[in-house]
């Protein structure tokens, strides 16, 4: 059997992780020359032979959001009409996963938009990390592998927060339940939940807590920070209800807006974050945040992939 020839290429979203996962993978970073007109508007050149090959576009549909999508549709299609045989994209960060069902009459489903772009486009597989919503897996009509960031996240932990009985997973929300619990029976550690009330967009309050967390060091789990709304509110909760450390992890730390002053001026000790989204000059700058990096992982699924063989089998 022929070897399949295999192509990497990246967006300028979040060049570096890309080029830390070709490393990782002892593989070339594909040349595309990325341009773009004095409008805005993209222009894409392949500058490789991507004929019968293997590609493989690793962009991230973080900040700015619609650029980074469009980048990323234009690169799909330059590569379909170069003859690539199979566009694997993976997307560590998916744009538009918050918007994944209708929450008022006449509001879009922007997370199903996003996948029948992407797919209209010409990518013939999709990779992601941590959605936000597992059900968006099901917007697809091609495989798609949502792979998971909670290896790095848990081995940080277990280094740095040793359990003796006061460690307790919070969730800020009742759709993140799961995840905590899933963590918590990885550290031998309790659960609790925020009773959340979202008033908007990026606006929420945070009500009670649901569990026991006096006395306890809190990590409140999510799978982004955006604003670090709902994150600041939940730390005030919990305080309030008794708990004498708090930590804070997810797999995307996005940090707009107010986010780093917010969590600069709370009671929270550490964020933990992965590198799916690179971070702003001032959020690097913040001592309270820490990122972890999931190359491995992605360069794992990544090769596996190439290789057909299982992805499922790293998570278990």
């Amino acid at each position: 059997m022929r070897k399949r020839e295999w192509v990497i290429l990246s967006g300028t979203a979040n060049r570096p992780l890309a080029e830390k996962i070709c490393n990782k993978l002892g593989k070339r970073l594909g040349r595309a020359d990325i341009r773009r007109f004095s409008d805005g508007e993209v222009f894409v050149e392949i500058c490789e032979n991507v004929r019968g090959r293997d590609v493989h576009v690793i962009q991230s549909t973080c900040r700015p959001v619609n650029d980074a999508l469009m980048e990323l549709l234009i690169l799909i299609d330059a590569l379909k009409r170069a003859s690539a045989k199979e566009i694997t994209v993976v997307v560590p960060y998916y744009g538009y996963a918050r918007q994944d069902r209708k929450v008022a009459p006449r509001t879009p489903i922007s997370a199903k938009l996003v996948a029948d772009l992407l797919a209209t486009a010409g990518a013939t597989r999709v990779v992601s990390m941590d959605l936000h919503a597992g059900q968006i897996q099901g917007f697809f009509n091609i495989p798609f592998d949502n792979i998971f960031a909670s290896p790095v996240i848990l081995e940080y932990l277990k280094h740095n927060m040793p359990n003796n009985g006061e460690l307790v997973l919070v969730s800020p929300d009742a759709g993140g339940v799961e995840r905590a619990r899933a963590y918590a029976k990885r550290l031998d550690a309790s659960v609790a939940m925020i009773d959340k009330r979202r008033t908007g967009p990026n606006v929420a309050q945070a009500m009670h807590v649901v569990g026991d967390v006096d006395g306890k060091t809190a990590i409140i789990l999510d799978d982004m920070i955006d604003t670090a709304g709902t994150l600041t509110e939940a730390a005030h909760a919990i305080v309030e209800h008794g708990a004498k450390r708090i930590l804070a992890a997810a797999t995307h730390g996005i940090f707009s807006g107010p986010a780093i002053e917010r969590i600069t001026n709370s009671k929270i000790e550490k964020v933990i974050v992965t590198d799916t989204v690179a971070l702003l000059p001032h959020a690097q700058a913040c001592s309270k945040i820490v990122q972890l990096s999931v190359v491995d992982i992605l360069a794992e699924a990544m090769h596996r992939i190439h290789n057909y063989d299982s992805v499922s089998s790293l998570f278990i």
